[in-house]
């Protein structure tokens, strides 16, 4: 049988395991084994992958980051650390009409760059930030949709999981991925407050000014935000300055969030065993799609499939501007259905080789776009991972209002996604001058 037309059938059968709800790591392996068994007629190396990538992925060393960034976000949420950001944003701008969501937009992309996790940032600012905004009389869509929209942050500014995963996936240096996420995600915390500010200023009543806070006040708060500013600063100045590894720098992390999670007293038995409980739960997720994700590669790359693909696409001459908006369109599609790791491992085989060897284009720079696009397809109905996050936090809150929430952080994502892939300075000037 044809090699093209086996990984195509390996890609279809696939799908259906998903579309079955097996798990989406089994799905790709066990697409992966079957099809190079069919391709190769060698049942025993077949299986033989399942070991070999097993035994890869646990003793890697770039991947021993993912479960003490994990950690590291359970501690900073245990010890209240995530709050006192929130707290300290509040302080600044909570006077302000919209002052409140814009802080919490903020208060996001300091807790992401905590957690590293999208859903994890969605889920507990959602637990901090909706009764402050609610006890001031602003609309539920407002609220809820700036939580959603901000929750994105958590896998764009570094150092993130996805971040992670795509330069183990793709052979890219993660601390490059991480220099390239700092101005995105900036720009994006920007673009949003601008969001929040244009829908304010149209109707005062979603979000009411609220009382301002003297500045000895506001100096207090500050002082009290020091311990998650510590956390930040260790880990940006040891990473970048060169004194930290990113191992080292994850390590610290989660030494200096744990310190805090004791000093505080918040430390006890219970909130122990459920932040490494809820950490081994998501690093077994991961390892598993991880895994698969690479049997299905090597499958993949077998059949050649990825080569076809490029010179397919080639062949149809249009120009590479346009394949990108195109990739763009179907990854925010898929961000609406998959998790963003599984839209990333599922399509990385293929889409990886087109962009970088078919067209030119940077990987770092990819992988932002990439990134920044499945984050869009987070918040976008009909699925909208972030949204259901949201949802499953308050559920009193029907889903149609979060959306209705979500519209004018979507209209500032095309805004920001377009800026990024019409200028890639944005995403590769950092990195490179450094």
């Amino acid at each position: 049988m044809d090699p093209l037309l086996i990984g195509l059938l390996g890609f279809a059968g696939m799908l259906v395991l998903i579309a079955l709800h097996v798990p989406i790591g089994i799905a790709m392996a066990a697409a992966g084994v079957i099809g190079f068994a069919a391709l190769t007629g060698n049942v025993n190396a077949a299986i033989a992958m399942f070991g070999t990538e097993t035994a890869g992925a646990i003793s890697s060393p770039e991947l021993v980051i993912i479960p003490m960034f994990l950690l590291m976000g359970s501690f900073a949420g245990t010890s209240g650390l995530a709050g006192d950001l929130y707290r300290l944003a509040n302080a600044l701008i909570g006077h302000r009409r919209g002052g409140l969501a814009m802080a919490t937009i903020a208060g996001c992309g300091g807790f992401g760059a905590a957690c590293g996790s999208s859903i994890a940032t969605t889920a507990t600012m959602a637990r901090i930030a909706l009764p402050e905004m609610e006890s001031r009389k602003y609309a539920q869509s407002l609220g809820a949709g700036s939580i959603a929209a901000g929750g994105t942050l958590g896998s764009l500014i570094p150092p993130s999981s996805i971040m992670l995963i795509y330069a183990f996936l793709t052979e890219q240096f993660v601390v490059d991925m991480f220099i390239a996420g700092i101005l995105p995600g900036i720009l994006t915390i920007a673009i949003y407050v601008l969001a929040i500010y244009v829908i304010v200023r149209r109707d005062p009543s979603l979000g009411p000014a609220g009382p301002r806070v003297s500045w000895g006040q506001a100096g207090r708060v500050a002082l009290s935000t020091w311990g998650i500013i510590l956390v930040i600063s260790i880990m940006t100045v040891g990473l970048y300055g060169g004194i930290f590894t990113v191992t080292e720098a994850a390590a610290a992390g989660v030494l200096v969030t744990m310190l805090f999670a004791y000093a505080r007293g918040k430390l006890n038995w219970a909130n122990l065993r459920s932040a490494v409980a809820e950490t081994a739960h998501s690093v077994g997720m991961l390892y598993t799609i991880l895994i698969g994700a690479h049997i299905f590669s090597n499958f993949v790359t077998l059949t050649q499939l990825p080569s076809a693909m490029v010179g397919w696409i080639v062949s149809l001459d249009l120009a590479p501007l346009m394949v990108i908006l195109v990739l763009a369109v179907m990854y925010i599609a898929l961000g609406a259905i998959f998790d963003a790791i599984a839209a990333m491992v599922i399509t990385l085989p293929f889409v990886f080789p087109l962009v970088t060897e078919g067209l030119g284009y940077d990987p770092i720079w990819w992988g932002i776009v990439m990134i920044v696009v499945i984050e869009i397809g987070m918040i976008t109905p009909p699925i909208g991972i972030n949204v259901f996050v949201m949802h499953g936090v308050r559920r009193d809150i029907p889903l149609s209002t979060i959306f209705k929430g979500i519209v004018p952080f979507f209209g500032a994502d095309i805004v920001r996604l377009l800026l990024i892939i019409l200028f890639p300075a944005i995403s590769i000037w950092l990195p490179q001058s450094m």
